[in-house]
């Protein structure tokens, strides 16, 4: 018999399937299963054996019920083949016979069990006749001398006339491998080992092997894999230890860290059944619509049909990414017990977080402060955390408001930690609205409370101080303590600033211990070059902090985006440093929730069906998109790296039948031979892709590749790639993180300040294949599609705690500029060569994940046939035409089919994804009121941009404010955003009471034509009433300059409506026989 052994030593009987596999570092003795699970069979009542991998044998994967392998053998060749718990039917398991049925199931061929019925048979002949199986416990009535097993050494000395392997001496208490019957220890005839090896060899009795054996059982330990062994004549101890006996045999901490929670089958089914039906009702609707024709309005009804059949594509591609939306689970108890073990450094990996502000007067310095605060509070090792606050505006307000805050941070970090408090931004903890005594019962917690509120209340009076201050710049600009010229005084033209506030040696909180890294960034600006606004300050960090921290993971936040839940950070450790699918994520998506939103959210402020039903969708098939904020990255990613590949299995083959006989398995054997092919190819492309930059760009002449040294060659791809800085390239190669001990101090600053240089990047892949990308201003889609693109897969988490909140603008005109910056954004990734309908083919990019990123970008040309759709109400109304032709029985059913499957549809996504209806009703709103306003003019900006070349300037949306009351809900500011909606709402309106009107003048038999145009054109006004009601403002009056805007632009439309008229036939009037004899 053949059998792989990597090189240990196999012990055990062939005949009865009995395998010990000693490796290197295994203790070298047999051990009994009593020992290493205690599980008994429900059959025969004897133990459970160990597989040839020294696991415990089972059975079943379903249940897990405990049933030995004779039983299974027994049940699988002459039973009914099913497991007596759950009566599903027993897989094939390795070193087991065939059976009939087992061609069907997939798994590793055994061919040298493949018939091995005699080697079965024999083993319950010796079990009948007294045969113990191997570790099966204690048996009374067996003879040592029938035991065919052999032993191990039990740590004790070989002399020169003894074999390795021997019989340990037994104990008259608890189980032994082979106890003696009458309780003392029986010679047994040693069995001899092969004479043709030397007994050095198998290393046993050395000096290293007992070391080895030694270093092995301290390492079982610690990792608290040790079970209770067999009492000897010591009791409950092993070699001096002392044991738990309730000392589980898996602990929790080689457990999965996390796992998914599939939407329940009642819920989900259901839903997909209602989106199959809904494209069958789409299909026979469209069939009725392209069949029937209005004659009269030829032109009406061509123009529907072309909007509606746009409408449909998008709905489907919005749609079917959501096929398979899952849930997830994290364990972070587990996460502690296997990386923090008491009384040794916790081996949690670091992590580096981002902070992103540029303009302090429209991100107040005190949100910013709190969002530092509550990140250098949080509950992780002080250690493995360093934030870098990246001021891109250079503005010393945000320089001092960082120093305050440092100090303020020596404070708050120990009373949080103490307490335990949540959140850990103070603002937000002080203000909340609840019993702060309860469950605290500290007896210093009251008195510590009051002093860090006192504390905070005094923090921020020298915050606003500072505000104050800064609100007039000095004609000479700012000047520090000394009496230096601030060097960011002028914002276009500065040098790079690092500045370590926290972190350094001598810096500790009140209570002497070690605070997080804290780090302010300013990179360096220069005329003439081009700094890419947020993506490019990103890029500056991910240097930075690789040459002064270099941790595995980065985590990027708003300076409006605090931590809410402190344990936010082990929740994305619990996928990322999972070992089994750790490797292939790139990064941890959290969702985005906010404060200081009114109750109604009458703008859709918290975007909650995008982030608790598409979001889940999208985790169900390569991930989430990344959205900006929120997100904990691999580093490695980030720096363009393909995922790791994932080795499978090797396929089922069927060599047990003649090639004659079967034809099937040939070609089967043709298509895995060519899927290796293809695998061998993609691995290749893979690792042309691995190497440190685009090839493409290498322009190197064989001459010089021939005579240059490869690792010469190897550094200048690095540098191309890179850039020319050997301490961050360094960092690079090191896929753990960390820095090199002996670089100094002096010298790390030094290239921290040449990494965030203004020509840094020039001629480099940042931007382009490194890092965020740039070309666009939702960078954030554009890089998590990289690197989904290169096969990595992202995680959404939504723990029951939000991790992080946020402030959204609550005030209509700030709404629309934020989404017209998205909607630009996904218009200049849509004419960029990055966009998903061209880009990233034979990739790792799932063909559902590219119909979200398809969607992603395209949304924005809907606006077009939306706006015209919205106007189609107001035409008919005013026209006395209609888009339908007369209702028919026929149509009337699809009709409300459609209706319905809509509804349906809607109704078990709010099912399944949690959400209210109020969410989805206002989110369905704001989809009409964005996309007749700020997803139009993005479309025109982007093909401006595209076509003359015109830039568009970035607004950096305001952040926090007085909530009080929502007071901001209520300003109304001037935007060009609002001529649109306004203006369908007035041309609607009017056109509902023209229809009105005519239809009271023209009698009882006008109202049923005009039933179905008044439906159309109020559903334009309900989708567009929250807009109404913010132009309207809080007394409720329209602004004189919409009123003015609306007029003349609906004026103009009537106007030329009444010269063109399209819609009526130029042929002159239809002349009809009256009956009348006008001749006479």
């Amino acid at each position: 018999m053949v059998m792989n052994t990597g090189g240990r030593l196999v012990a055990g009987s062939h005949n009865r399937n009995e395998f010990v596999l000693i490796n290197a570092d295994e203790i070298g003795r047999i051990k009994p299963v009593q020992e290493l699970s205690g599980q008994i069979c429900q059959i025969c009542k004897d133990g459970v054996e160990v597989t040839v991998d020294g696991e415990l044998f089972v059975a079943c994967n379903e249940c897990a019920f405990p049933v030995c392998r004779i039983c299974y053998e027994y049940e699988r060749r002459e039973g009914n083949q099913a497991c007596p718990q759950c009566k599903i039917r027993y897989k094939r398991v390795k070193g087991s016979p065939r059976v009939e049925g087992d061609e069907e199931e997939d798994g590793i061929d055994d061919l040298e069990h493949e018939f091995d019925y005699g080697n079965i048979e024999a083993s319950i002949l010796t079990t009948s006749a007294g045969a113990v199986p191997f570790a099966c416990g204690n048996h009374s009535g067996t003879s040592s001398q029938d035991l065919e097993i052999p032993l191990l050494t039990y740590g004790e000395e070989i002399s020169s006339d003894q074999n390795a392997i021997i019989v340990p001496p037994f104990s008259s208490q608890g189980y032994g491998a082979h106890p003696s019957p009458s309780g003392t220890s029986a010679p047994l005839q040693p069995r001899p080992m092969i004479p043709e090896k030397d007994v050095a060899l198998y290393g046993y009795g050395s000096v290293a092997w007992k070391d080895r054996m030694e270093d092995w059982k301290s390492r079982q330990i610690e990792k608290f894999q040790v079970v209770k062994h067999q009492e000897d004549n010591d009791g409950g101890y092993f070699d001096g230890i002392e044991l738990d006996p309730d000392l589980p045999v898996m602990d929790e901490g080689r457990q999965p860290l996390s796992r998914k929670l599939p939407i329940a089958s009642s819920k989900i089914n259901p839903y997909r059944l209602i989106i199959l039906l809904r494209l069958v009702v789409l299909g026979f609707f469209f069939h009725y619509r392209v069949l029937n024709p209005v004659s009269d309005a030829y032109g009406l009804w061509m123009t529907s049909v072309i909007c509606e059949i746009w409408f449909a594509v998008s709905w489907i591609l919005d749609q079917f990414p959501k096929w398979y939306p899952i849930e997830r689970e994290t364990y972070l108890d587990r996460l502690s017990m296997r990386y923090e073990k008491e009384g040794k450094p916790s081996e949690l990996d670091a992590i580096d977080i981002f902070v992103s502000t540029v303009d302090p007067m429209k991100e107040p310095p005190l949100i910013t402060a709190n969002t530092v605060l509550s990140i250098l509070a949080v509950d992780y090792p002080v250690e493995k955390v360093a934030c870098y606050v990246s001021d891109d505006g250079a503005a010393m307000l945000t320089f001092e408001t960082l120093s305050e805050t440092s100090e303020f941070a020596q404070k708050w970090v120990p009373f949080c930690k103490k307490f335990s408090i949540e959140p850990r931004a103070p603002e937000w903890y002080f203000s909340q609205k609840m019993d702060y005594l309860r469950n605290k019962v500290h007896p210093a917690f009251v008195r510590e409370r009051r002093a860090m509120k006192r504390e905070y209340e005094e923090f921020k009076v020298r915050i606003n101080h500072l505000v104050s201050i800064a609100q007039k710049v000095p004609e000479e600009g700012w000047t520090t303590q000394d009496g230096t010229p601030w060097p960011g005084n002028n914002v276009r033209d500065h040098p790079g600033m690092i500045q370590v506030l926290l972190g350094q040696d001598g810096i500790c909180d009140v209570e002497g211990n070690e605070l997080p890294r804290l780090v302010y960034v300013s990179r360096e600006k220069r005329p003439g070059f081009e700094h890419h606004k947020k993506a490019g300050a990103m890029n500056s960090l991910v240097r930075v902090s690789a040459v002064l921290s270099n941790a595995p993971y980065l985590l990027n936040v708003d300076c409006d985006h605090y931590i809410n839940n402190s344990k936010a950070l082990r929740e994305a450790m619990c996928f990322m440093m999972d070992p089994t699918s750790g490797k292939k994520v790139c990064y941890v998506q959290f969702p985005q929730r906010f404060d200081g939103i009114d109750s109604n959210d009458r703008y859709s402020n918290r975007n909650v069906v995008f982030f608790d039903i598409n979001m889940k969708g999208l985790d169900g098939l390569q991930g989430p998109i990344y959205v900006g904020t929120g997100c904990v990255f691999r580093r490695q990613a980030l720096y363009g790296y393909d995922a790791p590949i994932k080795k499978k299995p090797p396929s089922k083959t069927c060599n047990c039948w003649p090639k004659w006989c079967c034809l099937c398995c040939r070609s089967r054997k043709n298509e895995g031979a060519k899927l290796k092919k293809d695998t061998r190819k993609k691995l290749k492309q893979r690792e042309a892709s691995k190497q440190i930059h685009a090839l493409e760009t290498i322009k190197e002449s064989t001459e010089e590749t021939k005579t240059e040294n490869p690792s010469n060659v190897f550094q200048e791809k690095l540098e191309k790639k890179f850039g020319q800085s050997p301490v961050f390239i360094a960092s690079t190669l090191l896929e753990n993180g960390g820095i090199p001990k002996e670089v100094s101090c002096t010298l790390l600053l030094k290239e921290a300040i040449h990494v965030i240089s203004c020509g840094y990047e020039d001629k480099t892949e940042w931007g382009k294949e490194v890092g965020w990308i740039y070309g666009t201003v939702t960078e954030d889609i554009l890089t998590g599609f990289k690197m989904h693109c290169h096969g990595w897969r992202s995680v959404y988490c939504i723990p029951k705690r939000p991790a992080f909140k946020g402030s959204a603008p609550i005030n209509l005109s700030d709404r629309l500029h934020q989404v017209l910056r998205w909607a630009l954004g996904s218009v200049e990734i849509f004419f960029s060569k990055h966009c998903p309908l061209w880009y990233g083919y034979g990739g790792g990019l799932k063909w559902l994940e590219r119909l979200s990123y398809i969607n992603s970008v395209v949304y924005p040309w809907t606006s077009i046939p939306l706006i015209v759709y919205c106007t189609l109400p107001a035409i008919c109304l005013l026209t006395g035409k209609f888009i339908v032709p007369e209702i028919t029985n026929y149509a009337s059913i699809i009709f409300i089919a459609l209706f319905v499957s809509i509804a349906a549809t809607g109704i078990l996504e709010m099912q399944w994804g949690g959400v209210g209806i109020e969410d989805w009703w206002r989110n369905e709103q704001f989809w009409v009121i964005g996309g007749v306003s700020a997803h139009l003019c993005a479309l025109f900006q982007g093909l401006l941009k595209v076509l003359a070349g015109m830039n568009t300037n970035f607004t950096v949306t305001s952040k926090g404010g007085d909530d009080g009351g929502f007071s901001e809900l209520y300003i109304f500011k001037w935007t060009s955003l609002l001529i649109p909606p306004t203006t369908l709402l007035i041309i609607n309106i009017v056109a509902v009471v023209a229809g009105i009107a005519d239809a009271i003048n023209n009698g009882y038999d006008s109202w049923g034509p005009l039933f179905g145009k008044l439906l159309f054109a109020l559903w334009v006004i309900v989708h567009l009433y929250p807009f109404l009601k913010g132009l309207l403002g809080k007394k409720e009056r329209l602004p004189t300059v919409i009123v003015i805007w609306s007029i003349l632009l609906a004026s103009l439309i009537t106007l030329l409506w009444v010269r063109i008229n399209p819609f009526v036939s130029r042929e002159g009037p239809v002349l009809e026989i009256c009956g009348l004899d006008c001749y006479d």
